[in-house]
């Protein structure tokens, strides 16, 4: 199996005023003659980071990669005004549009699955293809699983370290409890919850469990936009949305790439996902859990960059 490219820099930087006071920070890597591919980070709140680019070879791919609204170096950070899955679908194709770019693959995984479906959903004719990772699709079922109970059973330590914010008669509904703290009056509380919700997740995301190190400002941005969106039920019309409507995007070709062991996001959504669309190919990764960096399901993305390229 394929490894991870070589690190590489951006060739180009921009600085895209997207409306409602957010400017989006995008990088372009690769070759500028090369295939176009848009990459859309997870949470919602996660942010790029350099590993990223390497997804792709550099010499056949022109990679496009964005903090979304309030993520790493988009501002406002952390914002969640004008903040839906909506105004991303939008702003995706205003970066598509500004960079005179007709068609591109899209990639994303977890929460960047979600956005890439939305979106293809909505623009089929300027999608060449998926690869995804991951699938989280927004429902109710998903979100109890991992913040109200499910993965609990699999991580009752970590688990018991997120319900360490909240008093015992908050947690019959544990998202609205951490909501009202992190968007609460009181810093300390809301610096106290955006820790403990961010480490659960960082701590349920490895089929082994590694220590990721994390400023207080990324924990923050990551716990209150997730909030903000779970909260919300993803801004979707309807729970089911994106199955619903799966008939848009049935003659696109789509990867999918799943962890048996993906706790954050259980293979259920990908088996459905993969049943529903027939021209989808899906690769279960036999030792992998969530993150992308894991080694078997980096390997099987580059695997199915390189095989889209060709």
């Amino acid at each position: 199996m394929p490894e991870l490219y070589p690190e590489i820099e951006p060739y180009a930087v921009h600085r895209l005023a997207v409306g409602d006071g957010h400017e989006l920070h995008v990088e372009e890597c690769g070759t500028p003659n090369g295939l176009p591919v848009v990459f859309l980070h997870g949470g919602p709140g996660g942010g790029i980071t350099p590993a990223y680019r390497r997804f792709f070879d550099p010499e056949r791919y022109r990679v496009v990669l964005f903090d979304q609204r309030g993520c790493g170096q988009s501002t406002p950070f952390a914002s969640v005004e004008h903040n839906t899955t909506w105004d991303l679908v939008a702003d995706i194709e205003r970066i598509r549009e500004h960079l005179r770019i007709e068609q591109w693959l899209v990639f994303g995984g977890s929460w960047g699955s979600t956005l890439a479906l939305v979106y293809a959903e909505e623009h089929p004719d300027r999608v060449r293809g998926l690869v995804l990772r991951g699938i989280f699709l927004l429902r109710e079922w998903e979100l109890d699983w991992l913040y109200q109970k499910g993965a609990s059973r699999i991580f009752p330590d970590a688990w018991e370290s997120f319900l360490a914010p909240i008093p015992a008669e908050e947690r019959g509904d544990l998202r609205a409890a951490y909501a009202r703290r992190l968007f609460g009056d009181d810093p300390g509380a809301a610096q106290a919850a955006a820790e403990a919700w961010s480490r659960w997740e960082l701590a349920t995301s490895y089929l082994i469990p590694r220590d990721d190190e994390e400023s207080d400002e990324w924990l923050l941005a990551f716990a209150r936009i997730e909030s903000h969106y779970f909260m919300n039920g993803g801004f979707l019309d309807a729970e089911h949305q994106i199955l619903a409507r799966i008939d848009r995007i049935a003659d696109i070709p789509m990867t999918i790439v799943q962890g048996r062991y993906d706790v954050v996001c259980p293979m259920e959504s990908a088996w459905e996902l993969h049943r529903k669309c027939p021209r989808s190919r899906l690769v279960v990764v036999p030792d992998a859990g969530h993150s992308s960096l894991e080694p078997g399901i980096s390997a099987a993305l580059v695997a199915a960059t390189d095989a889209f390229a060709r």
